[in-house]
């Protein structure tokens, strides 16, 4: 991370708009969920289950790109999250060893979890081309859940348009973010490197895994917490 702030052109840029970047793309993805929602788009079963899987797949990518610069909060998120496996009946110990590729969060797992945030975004891609391809099937909703086909009208210049200003306000408003208050959403405990022999004051993850988190933590017993958690995405 300091390579690349400091030694790569434009690389604090880069790296601001990157990390500032997710929160924006989690911020696009409740609003999508809320108004698929609130329209009743959970009738159009393929579609919505292929959303469900590429939110879990973005989730996953988040959550694995968080862990890569290596501080504190990286470093014990990984630990607590990864361990939330060990809840799994009789495999569980198993489970998080093999995942952590050792008996704790170390450069193995820092390794494969590069790996990981490299390669699921194309799978996101992918997923989301075959999420297209099933609401085409069935083509979309309207609040009022009534036929719109009287009302179609050509994409340009009427919603070509209204995309690109949506596409400007947020892009105004993430190089805002990314530009002056680049820190904001970031934890102050990512700046102190990761070590193994001390626990941060007070684990949390980013705002968009907070609602998981919070659920997480409510439960008392350990594998009613991690289903509460995977119940609440799902």
């Amino acid at each position: 991370v300091t390579h690349i702030c400091r030694d790569v052109n434009y690389g604090w840029l880069i790296r601001n708009m990157h990390a500032n970047g997710a929160s924006f793309f989690f911020i696009c993805i409740y609003l999508h969920i809320a108004r698929g929602l609130y329209y009743g788009s959970y009738l159009y079963k393929e579609t919505w289950n292929i959303g469900v899987v590429l939110l879990l797949l973005v989730m996953a990518t988040a959550f694995v790109g968080y862990v890569l610069p290596w501080g504190q909060m990286s470093f014990w998120g990984a630990t607590v999250i990864t361990n939330l496996m060990s809840a799994v009946p009789y495999i569980g110990k198993d489970l998080v060893q093999w995942v952590w590729g050792g008996f704790s969060v170390d450069n193995a797992t820092l390794t494969r979890f590069f790996a990981f945030h490299f390669l699921l975004p194309f799978i996101i891609a992918a997923a989301s081309m075959v999420h297209l391809l099933f609401l085409h099937e069935t083509g979309s909703n309207n609040p009022a859940g009534i036929n719109s086909d009287a009302d179609k009208i050509s994409f340009h210049p009427y919603f070509s348009y209204k995309d690109l200003l949506g596409f400007a306000a947020l892009l105004i408003a993430l190089t805002s973010i990314a530009l002056f208050t680049p820190n904001i959403l970031g934890d102050p405990d990512n700046f102190t490197p990761a070590n193994p022999l001390v626990t941060p004051p007070h684990i949390k993850p980013e705002w968009y895994f907070l609602f998981a988190y919070a659920i997480l933590r409510s439960i008392p017993n350990k594998l009613g917490g991690v289903l509460a958690l995977l119940f609440s995405i799902l």
